[in-house]
């Protein structure tokens, strides 16, 4: 070898050697707590905030080049509680030096030992996060006004290494508090752990991260990736178990894409049967009400597709499982400022009144019998809905609330510029249809309504009796109700019903009263007779019920009923606000003086009644002048009147009877 040559590699490999004795004895010699004022002073100056390093420093450079430090914190400025914004018990980072030398990371350990983070508001609404990072408010960076290279615009999102290995990353004994003096709220994190298993570019990341928020175990498991060479760039699949409280365990499943631009998202989310009792029990916290059946709330179940990005997202294959009632449904919402959603849903069944609080008890006192002020409520706020853009559709095969029973119930709601239309709802119902169609304008602060219902041959002996448990009325019942109110309090709405309507009902009965035998014979219509052993009904081949509303208070447009005996009209008002009635009830006989289905004429006295007093407590009483002035024989006037004060106490119980459950139950809804 030629000396030149010879002694050329022997100074390098000299060099070489010196050098690398040089890095791995530098470590040892070098007093790095020497120069840790130093170290403090710039690190405080990059962060905005005192930096303390309260632990040894220990470097190392061969093989591996590494770092380890403890007891190191970020304090926080004056002015909060908490005095240290961040600590840190331990810190090690080790990297294999040569390989990076050709592009390739490769991590012995990455470690994190009770790390403690404090986000702390004040009284002020200042927050400790504000000034992180040191730059001077107001302080503006210029950005370059020329556009990024090409190869610059590849490399966006890269890493500036071939591959990634880390053989231990832990972060362990974590905590995090959350501090708003503003709200006076707290919120703790502890317990927390980050243990990331196969840490590489090429293979799928190990997650496994538990933490204990607020007193609740949660838990995260699954794998995500591979990440590729290049972050962003290829989707990176997710396969993740998240456990709540060990008693919801949801699965997700899919991918994500361009997360350093706009992420996309398609995942797969199921959510394994749960109890919410044994979930609140956990949280030592009760149903905010007590469900009428104590079967309920014990297995709920969801899966769904979800795709989009965070402006922009879908929902489909939704399932919902309830109890014994199944859902499916699908949704698709965006512009999040202004929500724009479109929604559809087929439930197949659901009785509401398993989940609904148990009626009241039927002999706790009821009202007063007179109007009450309302209590004052803080104003509710429609700016939301204002801005709302809404497509709804909803399906329900059978449904049961307040005991009605409604089957193929079809639903479909629109939402624009603070008008909401219900167009149509209709449902079967007791034999019968439903059509309703109804508007909310919300456009001012208080909202406008107007409804339009149509009942088309419904059954109303069996609805009235699973509605109020009454037996009131048969027969088959067809009404066509066009209203308009405005506000969002019962009483608000009584005080501004308008509009017009008619019931109709035909080929029935009135059960509880018999208007022919109290048409005849004045005792009988007032109890003062003796008690029929069959309860007493006035059969009808036709009701009709025309009404107008105007302000509240609703006006009888010359309400009649035809039997074959008898023709009774009834004209007068009924102000809702007030809860006053005033009508008059007049009876007239036709033909021949007999009852229906009987062959027996029977003599008697035609009775006209006027009906006063409250809505809870109506007041009968006959309009004696009216009997006075009938042509009939004066004795059998006087064997047919009662004492007046006989009367008069009697009216006052039957009334109660008749009436008191349909107004009671009117009074419960407001």
């Amino acid at each position: 070898m030629p000396k030149p040559i010879k002694w050329t590699l022997i100074v390098f490999t000299g060099l070489v050697i010196a050098i690398l004795v040089a890095v791995i004895l530098a470590p040892m010699l070098i007093n790095f707590e020497k120069y840790k004022p130093e170290i403090e002073a710039k690190a405080s100056q990059a962060i905005g905030r005192p930096v303390v390093l309260g632990g040894r420093i220990t470097p190392s450079v061969f093989p591996w080049i590494g770092l380890a430090l403890s007891d190191a914190r970020i304090e926080n400025p004056t002015g909060f509680s908490e005095k240290v914004f961040v600590d840190i018990g331990h810190f090690e980072v080790r990297i294999k030096l040569l390989p990076m030398l050709v592009g390739n990371l490769e991590v012995k350990r990455f470690v994190v030992k009770s790390p403690h983070i404090v986000l702390e508001t004040t009284k002020s609404g200042k927050s400790n996060l504000e000034g992180l990072g040191g730059a001077s408010q107001g302080s503006e960076t210029t950005l370059p006004k020329s556009s990024p290279k090409k190869e610059d615009q590849e490399n966006i999102g890269g890493l500036p290494v071939k591959s990634l290995y880390a053989e231990e990353f832990a972060i362990t004994d974590g905590r995090l508090l959350i501090l708003d003096h503003k709200a006076g709220t707290r919120h703790e994190i502890k317990d927390m752990s980050l243990v990331l298993n196969d840490l590489s570019m090429d293979r799928p990341i190990g997650l496994d991260l538990k933490a204990v928020a607020d007193g609740r175990a949660i838990e995260l498991k699954g794998t995500a990736g591979p990440i590729g060479p290049e972050i962003g760039k290829a989707p990176i699949q997710l396969d993740l178990v998240a456990a709540l409280l060990d008693e919801i365990n949801v699965r997700i499943k899919g991918d994500v894409d361009k997360i350093l631009e706009t992420p996309q998202f398609q995942l797969g989310i199921q959510v394994e049967p749960f109890s919410v009792r044994d979930v609140l029990a956990k949280l030592d916290a009760a149903l905010p009400f007590a469900p009428a059946d104590e079967k309920v709330l014990n297995h709920i179940a969801v899966s769904m597709r979800l795709a989009g990005q965070p402006e922009r997202v879908s929902i489909s294959d939704g399932k919902l499982t309830l109890d014994d009632s199944n859902m499916t449904f699908e949704a698709k919402g965006h512009s999040w400022d202004k929500p724009d959603l479109q929604l559809s849903a087929d439930l197949d069944h659901i009785d509401l009144d398993r989940y609904l609080p148990p009626a009241a008890n039927k002999d706790a006192p009821q009202g007063t019998g007179s109007a009450s002020p309302e209590k004052k409520s803080s104003e509710t706020d429609y700016a939301p809905l204002r801005k709302l853009v809404l497509d709804a559709r909803m399906k329900a095969g059978r449904l049961k609330a307040k005991n009605l029973n409604m089957e193929n119930i079809v639903l479909k709601a629109t939402a624009r510029n603070g008008i909401i239309r219900i167009e149509p709802m209709g449902m079967d119902l007791y034999k019968g249809h439903l059509t309703v169609k109804s508007t909310v304008n919300v456009q001012a602060d208080k909202p406008v309504s107007k409804i339009d219902l149509a009942l088309n041959n419904v059954l109303s002996a069996p609805l009235i009796k699973d509605l109020l448990d009454k037996e009131m009325i048969e027969g088959a019942m067809t009404a066509a109700l066009d209203l308009g109110f405005s506000g969002d309090s019962a009483g608000t709405i009584r005080k501004t019903l308008n509009g017009k309507g008619k019931l109709q009902f035909a080929d029935g009965a009135i059960v509880g009263i018999d208007l022919a035998d109290m048409v005849r014979n004045v005792q009988s219509a007032f109890g003062l007779a003796e008690k029929p052993t069959e309860k007493p009904r006035t059969d009808f081949s036709e009701l009709d019920v025309p009404f107008s509303a105007t302000d509240g208070v609703v006006k009888l447009e010359t309400a009649k009923l035809v039997s074959p005996l008898l023709r009774i009209t009834a004209d007068g008002t009924a102000d809702l606000t007030q809860e006053k009635l005033n009508i008059r009830v007049d009876p007239k006989f036709v033909a021949t003086l007999k009852g229906q289905g009987d062959t027996e004429e029977r003599a008697g006295v035609m009775v006209p009644v006027v009906v006063g007093g409250t809505f809870e407590k109506p007041k009968f009483k006959p309009d004696l002048k009216s009997i006075l002035n009938q042509q009939l024989d004066k004795e059998a006037l006087k064997k047919a009147l009662p004492p007046e004060e006989d009367v008069k106490k009697e009216l006052e119980q039957t009334a109660k009877d008749l009436f008191k459950g349909l107004t009671t139950k009117e009074r419960k809804k407001d």
